[in-house]
Parts: structure tokens; C-alpha cells; sequence
């Protein structure tokens, strides 16, 4: 139990570093989609502008950060957002098609994992009032 954390890290880290290098590299053609479906309206405007190379940057920033244990809850707040981007996609885009891939339920229980064994390193983003109320000076 005390290297659960560390190898569910590892694994998280090697996911997202799979899905960014397949895409930041060219390694699989891109699959056909039907025209004018939500889907290809949207990888239509991520694709050309570079918008999606950003968010795969990130994506590998974030993997690797996240397989490193002393830096792993930085490697969190970034994957973050992007996690929640892929379940908004899946969500909006798909219509729930694609919320019930293995893969993805793989990567949210291991990010909730890590969220949950680092929470205590979380509590200081909530700041309390009392702790960081500005000074009046007379």
C-alpha cells in the first residue's frame, strides 16, 4: 500500500504521456469522421489552429510532472483541467458515447486516487480569511 501512490502515478503519467506523443508526433492518421457531425465540427477547430498541439504540450508537461512523486500534485493541477476537457467532450460533444471507455474510467479513478492521497497538500489552495487578511496600518 505504501507504493500505490507511486505506481498509480507512473501509470497515470505513462497514459497521458501515450496519448500526447501519438499526437504531438503523428504516429496514427487521424480517423475519418462524418462531415458536419459535432465532432468533426470540433477536431475541425482544435486541429488547424494548433490549439490541440497546446493542449498535448501540456498534456505531456503534466504526465511526466505526475510520474514523479516529488512533483506529482503540480503534475495534478495541470491534468486536471485537461481531464475535465475530455470528460466535457465525452459529455457535450458525444453525447455520453465515449464516457463508458475503460481508458477513461482507468484515468479518473487514478487522478481521483492522487487527489485523494495528496488532499492533505491541497488544503493550503483554500485559503482561510482569518489567515490572509490584509494588514490596516493607522
Amino acid at each position: 500500500m505504501k507504493y500505490a501512490p507511486t505506481i498509480a502515478g507512473i501509470f497515470l503519467g505513462l497514459l497521458f504521456a501515450m496519448a500526447s506523443i501519438v499526437v504531438l508526433f503523428n504516429l496514427v492518421p487521424p480517423q475519418p469522421m462524418q462531415e458536419g457531425s459535432p465532432i468533426a465540427l470540433y477536431m475541425g477547430a482544435m486541429g488547424p489552429t494548433g490549439y490541440l498541439k497546446f493542449v498535448k504540450v501540456f498534456e505531456l508537461i503534466g504526465a511526466i510532472l505526475v510520474a514523479i512523486p516529488r512533483t506529482r500534485n503540480f503534475g495534478l493541477l495541470i491534468l486536471g483541467p485537461i481531464l475535465i476537457n475530455i470528460l466535457a467532450f465525452h459529455t457535450f460533444i458525444t453525447h455520453g458515447e465515449g464516457l463508458s471507455n475503460p481508458m477513461l474510467i482507468i484515468i479518473v479513478l487514478l487522478e481521483a486516487y492522487l487527489l485523494w492521497v495528496g488532499r492533505k497538500s491541497f488544503l493550503g489552495l483554500l485559503n482561510s480569511p482569518e489567515t490572509h487578511s490584509p494588514t490596516t496600518q493607522p
